[in-house]
């Protein structure tokens, strides 16, 4: 009996090693591909309101304080704040065209996700869509929480377009070299 234990554990401590080596190699996935050259070169940007649907219209009840331009309004703010790029009234004077929009989900009012933040940038000179960001906005039952969570998204949002513009984290390989 024992002689069948020694095999059967030292067969379960080679699975498991192995099963560590393959893990191992496919936590480390493929590189990030690379952001577009003219997010982080961009100087001058535009932001437009894309709009979205509103539940006000829909249910004449306030979803989120701040009506129907709070995104554009709040998103606006945070890109002055951060002084990354100056912000300009015209497209045609932009390297970039930061396009917010809010827009409810399939889900309508059922919670958990009340709607989604989009931010779409766009290249003003090709009209190509260079990156989209998109985050989900959670419901709650009180307003105040609502507005909560919708903060918590367009800072998520922010924080994502930040990320995009931050040079990359060198390769272990690129360490080695």
């Amino acid at each position: 009996m024992k002689t069948i234990k020694l095999p059967a554990f030292c067969i379960s401590i080679a699975v498991l090693a192995f099963v560590q080596v393959v893990t191992g190699q496919q936590s480390k996935g493929e590189p990030p591909a690379p952001v577009p050259a003219q997010i982080a070169a961009a100087q001058k940007v535009f932001i437009s309101n894309a709009g979205g649907a509103t539940l006000e219209t829909v249910l004449d009840e306030t979803i989120f304080h701040g009506g129907p331009d709070r995104p554009y309004n709040q998103f606006y703010a945070a890109m002055k704040s951060w002084n990354r790029y100056e912000l300009v009234s015209s497209p045609s004077d932009s390297d970039l065209v930061l396009e917010i929009s809010w827009g409810l989900t399939d889900s309508g009012l059922r919670l958990p996700v009340l709607g989604q933040l989009r931010l779409v940038v766009i290249d003003p000179k090709t009209h190509i869509t260079l990156w989209n960001i998109t985050e989900y906005v959670q419901g709650a039952l009180l307003l105040g929480n609502r507005d909560k969570n919708f903060d918590q998204a367009m800072n998520t949002v922010v924080a994502r377009l930040k990320g995009l513009t931050a040079p990359p984290a060198p390769t272990a390989d690129a360490v080695q070299k």
